[in-house]
């Protein structure tokens, strides 16, 4: 008796310690992200150099916000997506200045960044339609298998009557 408390005292010790091990390697990991992330992340001595439109801390912040908390991001990546970014207010800004007015106002912006929010309209208007065209392709499907018992019924009466002519 006294030897199954000590092996069950000595199993839960170790599950203990596999617990701790395990925390450990675990906050390991956290730091070892962290310290990743870190060493990637743009100087603003580099933001400078590189010319970005945005500080790179806020894009950055934008991105991980809308991930998952386990994903890391690239140092080429988070400047591509600044870059791009700024590409996208230049755009928008180009498009504000066709019109006439001297004083922009929320309307005109709206206006200039209407085609990108199309886009985003498009894609699920299409979607939509899609799953219209699905649900009519069934319909089609099942008419054809109700039209098909009765096209074949028609189909040997038709030729009983092709014989009966050919043999007359």
């Amino acid at each position: 008796m006294a030897e199954e408390k000590d092996t069950v005292e000595e199993k839960a010790e170790e599950a203990q310690k596999e617990a701790k091990e395990e925390e450990k390697a675990e906050e390991a990991t956290e730091e070892q992200k962290e310290e990743m992330e870190e060493k990637e992340d743009v100087s603003e001595e580099e933001e400078e150099k590189m010319k970005l439109p945005f500080p790179t801390a806020a894009v950055v912040r934008i991105m991980k916000s809308n991930m998952d908390g386990e994903k890391m991001i690239k140092k080429d990546v988070k400047v591509a997506m600044n870059k791009w970014l700024g590409d996208m207010a230049a755009q928008v800004s180009k498009e504000m200045n066709k019109f006439p007015y001297v004083m922009m106002h929320l309307n005109e912006f709206k206006e200039a960044k209407r085609v990108y929010e199309d886009l985003e309209n498009f894609q699920k208007e299409k979607d939509r339609i899609l799953a219209h065209m699905d649900a009519i392709k069934k319909d089609i499907e099942k008419l054809e298998r109700d039209l098909g018992k009765e096209e074949g019924e028609v189909i040997i009466v038709r030729r009983k009557e092709e014989a009966q002519n050919n043999g007359a």
